[in-house]
């Protein structure tokens, strides 16, 4: 699943890395706390043995998961999601929060863990301390460093 779009842009380049069926699944076991190869495979039904692993490859090459040995014979790993991958927590929660407002039927919702009550997502400028609204979201190209 490399290189499929060839365009300078975030998302196209964001979507060459986790765009394909089953990474973003992947990626949310390991945000659930499974960690191992048989707790994956047990909780996505219907992926492919092969599948999975060629996938797992793929995400410790680009560097979303690191593994560790836990045991020696036959060697079997833990998958941990690393800075970039967790990274990805925002990216998980606004699909959810989209989900909750368009999905026909809705799975999963997001709610502060004080009050129990739904949250809403928001953007903030730490230059300025304060919360921006969508309107006022400009995307530019980025700063050039010499």
């Amino acid at each position: 699943m490399k290189n499929l779009y060839d365009l300078p842009c975030n998302i196209a380049q964001t979507l060459n890395i986790i765009g394909d069926k089953w990474t973003l699944l992947i990626l949310r076991q390991l945000m659930m706390g499974h960690d191992t190869y048989s707790e994956i495979q047990d909780h996505l039904e219907g992926i492919p043995s092969n599948l999975l692993s060629d996938r797992l490859k793929c995400l410790v090459e680009d560097d979303l998961i690191s593994t560790q040995l836990y045991q020696a014979h036959p060697p079997r790993y833990r998958y941990m999601l690393t800075k970039s991958g967790m990274d990805l927590s925002d990216v998980f929660n606004s699909i959810i929060l989209w989900g909750e407002r368009n999905l026909k039927e809705c799975h999963k919702q997001l709610t502060h863990s004080e009050c129990g009550q739904k949250i809403q997502l928001t953007y903030y400028c730490p230059n300025c301390d304060v919360i921006v609204s969508r309107d006022n979201i400009t995307m530019t190209e980025p700063e050039q460093t010499l």
